[in-house]
């Protein structure tokens, strides 16, 4: 099911309202929903405009109050007298409350939805990371039979200083091979 949809000329004229008011509180974020419509311009759905608090199709207000008003008490309104403008106002008022907290509701909904699928996406790169480091420390760990080997001596303990190579006892002396005959 869409949404009846509205331009922005037809909003300002249904809501007894200025273009430019409609295009300020589309602008401010205050009519969710709206999308541009490459041939038609900005489409403003209606439960956003009930919504930001605005009446379609409202009769403008009377000139002047006291010449409208009725001849006696008994002569019967337009609609059943000040009680039922004043619930139709306030039913107004429910509903736009109501379009407004589905809106945020939607909303809402759609937040947790990206930051959850966010969480995923961070949940499966940091497992990938967790195995890479778990196979590093695989390699770097020595196997039982080598862990009982002597580990090798270590050079100078301090940087820069050199460390005669022993010479083993029963080893001959070296040759020298330049070229040159001795």
């Amino acid at each position: 099911m869409t949404r009846p949809m509205l331009t922005q000329r037809e909003a300002a004229a249904a809501c007894g309202v200025s273009r430019s008011t409609i295009r300020r509180r589309r602008e401010a974020g205050d009519l969710p929903g709206c999308a541009e419509d490459p041939r038609r311009g900005w489409m403003i759905p209606v439960d956003a405009l009930l919504a930001a608090g605005f009446r379609l199709n409202a009769p403008s207000p009377a000139e002047d109050p006291a010449a409208e008003a009725p001849a006696g008490p008994a002569a019967p309104s337009d609609g059943g007298g000040p009680d039922a403008a004043a619930l139709r106002a306030e039913l107004e008022r429910i509903r736009a409350e109501h379009a407004l907290a589905l809106a945020h509701a939607e909303y809402g909904q759609k937040l947790a939805e990206a930051e959850a699928e966010h969480l995923r996406v961070q949940l499966a790169e940091r497992g990938e990371r967790i195995a890479d480091l778990q196979r590093a420390v695989a390699a770097l760990t020595p196997a039982p039979e080598r862990a009982a080997l002597t580990p090798r001596p270590q050079g100078p303990a301090v940087p820069g200083q050199t460390q005669a190579e022993p010479v083993p006892e029963h080893s001959e002396p070296r040759k020298r091979r330049w070229g040159w005959r001795s």
